[in-house]
């Protein structure tokens, strides 16, 4: 399969595994599972028909790992906009994380720290590297540290999901370092 289809089934799935299954008639299970013969023949329905091979070659070669597969069922990692729980285990993060965005964002980030906007999750990054990717998706980025450690000491609960980010409900203004 060439990149660029690589490309548009990626985003087709995530609009549907993350944002709006209903518009292609799928529903997800609490957890953002779905039936991937029932998603492949929703697709098809839809005018984006989708082989189990493009499927499985998506999933397998994103370098973000933004899908899972297990058995006969699909999920998105994470960034659902629609209500899912993971089921995702607490866990202790470790003691810096980070979280790339860009410079128009900063004053509000510094009033009220992140949010998940219209995410269920503040998403943080293992590494310097992908926090800055992350910010420059909507221009220059800045990468802001966050202080995991701290957060998770003072009571915050962290999670990752299968693709290695991290997730937490809030990060306060306290604990990022400018």
């Amino acid at each position: 399969m060439d990149e660029q289809r690589l490309v548009r089934v990626s985003k087709y799935l995530a609009k549907h595994l993350r944002h709006q299954p209903e518009r292609i008639g799928v529903e997800l299970d609490p957890h953002g599972w779905v039936d991937i013969d029932a998603l492949l023949t929703a697709a098809s329905s839809h005018g984006f028909p989708i082989s189990r091979a493009e499927l499985e070659q998506v999933v397998a070669g994103n370098d973000k790992r933004r899908y899972v597969i297990e058995g006969d069922r699909i999920r998105a990692s994470q960034g659902h906009s629609v209500p899912v729980d993971l089921d995702l285990p607490v866990v202790e993060p470790p003691p810096v994380l980070y979280h790339g965005t860009v410079a128009r964002y900063v004053e509000p980030i510094r009033a009220e720290g992140l949010r998940p906007m219209a995410r269920h999750h503040v998403h943080l990054s293992p590494d310097r590297e992908t926090a800055t990717r992350v910010g420059a998706r909507r221009g220059k980025p800045v990468v802001l540290v966050v202080d995991a450690g701290a957060m998770h000491a003072a009571g915050h609960h962290f999670r990752v999901s299968a693709n290695g980010v991290w997730l937490v409900d809030h990060v306060p203004p306290d604990f990022i370092r400018w």
